[in-house]
This record gives structure tokens, C-alpha cells and sequence, in this order.
């Protein structure tokens, strides 16, 4: 790879120009398999108009689910499903970059039977959570199971209700935010409203006001890639501690996003008997949720 102009950094110059993340990259050059004009170089190296660049990139590893001894909370299972409250910072399923640790790894070594309709990647999994968000989600132990549970998420017949807290005041008590939903245009990492996008249904209720924050639940009508985040940013109240659709510099919470999926309804996939599930606030969101109450009060 010949350099045409001056350029900035070498780990910065093959992330534009290589369909490779930036860290593979720092790794490979750390490694010695990037050399510039024949010589070993460093992330850091600026580089020429002329230079040459020889990568030998070993190509990235597949990922792939393997059973791992992580403690899930277990809300609920049967034979034919099981309820999970999911910790903040989990991943739900292998993915480049997210290998272990994984929501399925735990699943797999938990739990004997999970459906295979999603494939190996996804064992069970009919619907996802965002790694920072937590809270409870259904997984499929069998095919049947699996199909129910989907059929009753795309037909709306299971209700999925979040906690969040959101910068700014929401001055009415309920809104409906109707707004479709789309890959961004600007960063292919995220979602954005977009009038070609999917239609996407938020419901928000707010629960308490604090003035520079808003307590609120929201419930999903549809299921879009980060539906709530974006719908909520998109009215300029984003979830506190969202790093992605929010402001960068999070004074509230310096973790994840302030999201937690509180409650689940749906009917089971066998008996057809209508179950309710709950999640009570983590720790740390009750304790944050307390401080406003507190500093509020004064």
C-alpha cells in the first residue's frame, strides 16, 4: 500500500482505509505485521507521501458462543422458556469484539435446552438488550417456544415496560413519540429517526420531575435497534449516561445508560396463561433515583 499524501497517524490512516477496527490494527502493528518502507513501525508513526505500508493481517477469528460459568439472575424457567434479569454492561450474544462474557455463554452453561432457531450465535435469544441497559428479557428453550414468543412480540401482544431517567424536564404527564427509525446516515454504529426508516411507537409516561432530570417509564410498541434512545434523544431528552445519543460529558451517572426493562407481560408459549414479570432498580439507579429525590426536596 503506497501513501499518495501526507497523512496523520499509521493506525488512523489503515482503520480509513482497511475494513478493520481501529484496535485489530494497534494489535497487528504491535505484533510487527505492519512495517513502513520495510521497516517495523509503530500506532503512532505519521506517515509520507511515498511511504510504503506492508500489513500481513492475520484475518479476525469467527466468533462463537461457548458455555462459561458467569451467575445470571434467573427469574423464571421451565421447560419451555426462561425469564432473565439482565446486569448492566452484559452483551446479550457473541459478536466481533464480544466474544465471552456474553449473556448466551452464561446461558449456555445455566441452561441445558435453548431453541436453535436463531443459530449457534444465538441459542434462545428472541429478543435483545442493549449491553448497558439492563433488565429482563425471554429466552426460548425449545423451536415451539421460540416462534410463540416471537409471534407475540411482532403482534404486540407482549408488553415490554423500561424505567429510565432523561436529561431535561418532560412537561407532559404522557406522550406518544410516533417517529421511524433507520441505520444513521452519519455513523453506521447507530440508529437514527429517519423518514425512510421502520416505523417506531414509544410510549413515555412520566413518574417524577426533578427539574434538570424526568423520571420516567416508557413502553415499547415496536422493537427497533435502540428505539427508546433514540426516540428520547430525538426529543432532546436523552437517557442520562448514554454515551452514544447523549452529551458526552456525564455528570449523573458515569456508567451506562440510566435504562432498565422493568417489566415483561406475556403469555406462555405452552398453557397460553398470562405472566407478569418484574426486575426492581439496580443498586445503583435506586440510589441515584434517591439523590434527586433528596436534592429536589431542598
Amino acid at each position: 500500500m503506497s501513501v499518495k499524501a501526507d497523512a496523520d497517524r499509521l493506525d488512523k490512516y489503515l482503520a480509513d482505509n482497511l475494513t478493520l477496527s481501529r484496535s485489530h490494527i494497534k494489535n497487528a502493528i504491535t505484533a510487527g505485521d505492519v512495517c513502513v518502507n520495510d521497516a517495523p513501525a509503530k500506532p503512532s508513526d505519521k506517515l509520507k507521501a511515498g511511504d510504503v505500508i506492508t500489513v500481513r493481517l492475520p484475518a479476525p477469528s469467527a466468533p462463537k458462543a461457548v458455555p462459561e460459568d458467569i451467575p445470571i439472575d434467573i427469574v423464571y424457567e421451565d421447560e419451555w422458556m426462561a425469564v432473565i434479569n439482565k446486569p448492566q454492561g452484559m452483551v446479550v450474544h457473541p459478536a466481533a469484539g464480544n466474544q465471552y462474557g456474553t449473556l448466551v455463554s452464561a446461558l449456555l452453561y445455566h441452561i441445558t435446552d435453548l431453541s436453535g432457531i436463531n443459530g449457534q450465535l444465538r441459542p434462545g435469544i428472541v429478543h435483545r438488550l442493549d449491553k448497558e441497559t439492563s433488565g429482563l428479557l425471554v429466552v426460548a428453550k425449545n423451536d415451539a417456544a421460540h416462534v410463540s414468543l416471537a409471534e407475540q412480540i411482532a403482534q404486540k401482544t407482549a408488553r415490554r415496560i423500561y424505567a429510565a431517567i432523561v436529561h431535561g424536564n418532560i412537561r407532559e404527564d404522557a406522550l406518544q413519540i410516533n417517529k421511524p427509525i433507520g441505520r444513521s446516515r452519519r455513523d453506521r454504529k447507530k440508529m437514527a429517526v429517519d423518514a425512510g426508516g421502520r416505523s417506531a411507537v414509544t410510549h413515555i409516561r412520566v413518574l417524577e420531575r426533578f427539574g434538570a432530570y424526568t423520571y420516567i417509564e416508557a413502553e415499547l410498541e415496536t422493537g427497533r435497534t435502540h428505539q427508546i434512545r433514540v426516540h428520547l434523544s430525538s426529543i432532546q431528552r436523552p437517557v442520562a449516561g448514554d454515551k452514544a445519543y447523549g452529551p458526552k460529558d456525564v455528570k449523573l451517572h458515569g456508567g451506562g445508560q440510566l435504562l432498565h426493562a422493568k417489566t415483561l407481560m406475556l403469555c406462555h408459549p405452552d398453557t397460553g396463561a398470562q405472566m407478569v414479570f418484574h426486575a426492581p432498580l439496580p443498586t445503583y439507579f435506586a440510589n441515584i433515583l434517591d439523590s434527586l429525590r433528596a436534592a429536589h426536596r431542598q
